[in-house]
C-alpha cells in the first residue's frame, strides 16, 4: 500500500485543518528542528469569545535568542496552563459540550506542569487531541531521521528515509516546493485544500473557521469529525 506523509512544525492547538491533514496522512512528522518564528502558530492560536476572536498565547523566551529552534525554545511563564484554561473556561463555558469534555481537557492542560520546553508542549496537545478525535496516525519528529537538506530537498529527503511515496503539503509551499523534483524519486505531492469546510452552531457569530479545534470539539462533540476530516 502507498504510504503517506506529512511534515510540519508543530502549532499549539492547531485549527482543524491541521487535524485534517494529520488524519490523511500513515506518518506525521513535526519538524521542530526549524527556526522558531515570533508571531507564528507554533506557540499561539485564536479562540472564539464573547468579544470576538482572541489569541491564546505561551509565553517563550526569544529576545536574544534569534535563530534559536523551535525545539530549542523554552516557555517564558511556568503558570501559562493556568491561565490559559480559565479563559477557555469563560469563552466555552455555554458551548453544548464543554462539560463532556472538560474534565479530559483540564487534565491535560494540568498535566503542562512543569514542562520547559514548547515543542513538548505542543506534541502532548496534538497527542491527546488526535486521540479526542479517533486519529491513530503516528507522530515523529524529524529529528529521528538521518536525512539532511533545506527546503524541498530536506522534505524530499525526508520522504525518501520515511519510505513514502505521497506527500501532502500545505497550500503556502508551493512557493519553494519543485513537484517534478519529488516525481523523479516516486513520490506524488498533494496540495492540501482547505476550502469547503461545513460551518456548524457557533456561539458568538458572524462564523468562523480559523479557531483552535478546541471550538470545534466544544461546540460538536462526537460529530466533530464530521466537521474536520475530508480528501486533501
Amino acid at each position: 500500500m502507498p504510504k503517506t506523509i506529512a511534515i510540519i512544525q508543530s502549532n499549539y492547538i492547531p485549527w482543524k485543518g491541521y487535524f485534517d491533514i494529520i488524519h490523511a496522512c500513515d506518518e506525521f512528522i513535526l519538524f521542530d528542528e526549524a527556526q522558531y518564528t515570533d508571531n507564528d502558530w507554533r506557540n499561539r492560536n485564536r479562540i472564539k469569545t464573547a468579544q470576538g476572536v482572541q489569541w491564546l498565547t505561551i509565553p517563550v523566551r526569544y529576545s536574544g535568542r534569534f535563530g534559536q529552534r523551535i525545539d530549542e525554545t523554552e516557555i517564558a511563564n511556568p503558570r501559562w496552563h493556568v491561565k490559559h484554561w480559565k479563559t477557555l473556561q469563560t469563552a466555552y463555558g455555554r458551548a453544548p459540550y464543554f462539560r463532556a469534555y472538560r474534565d479530559q481537557i483540564e487534565a491535560l492542560y494540568q498535566q503542562m506542569e512543569g514542562i520547559t520546553r514548547l515543542s513538548e508542549v505542543n506534541m502532548r496537545f496534538l497527542r491527546a487531541l488526535c486521540d479526542l478525535l479517533g486519529i491513530t496516525t503516528p507522530l515523529t519528529w524529524s529529528t529521528q531521521y538521518r536525512s539532511q537538506g533545506v527546503k524541498a530537498d530536506r522534505v524530499l529527503s525526508l520522504c525518501l528515509e520515511a519510505g513514502a511515496d505521497v506527500y501532502i503539503s500545505g497550500p503556502s509551499a508551493r512557493a519553494y516546493m519543485d513537484d517534478d523534483l519529488f516525481a523523479r524519486h516516486g513520490v506524488q505531492v498533494i496540495y492540501k485544500d482547505y476550502s469547503g469546510y461545513p460551518e456548524y452552531p457557533q456561539l458568538y457569530p458572524p462564523f468562523e473557521h480559523s479557531v483552535s479545534v478546541l471550538d470545534v470539539i466544544f461546540h460538536t462533540g462526537p460529530d466533530a469529525p464530521c466537521y474536520i476530516f475530508k480528501k486533501p
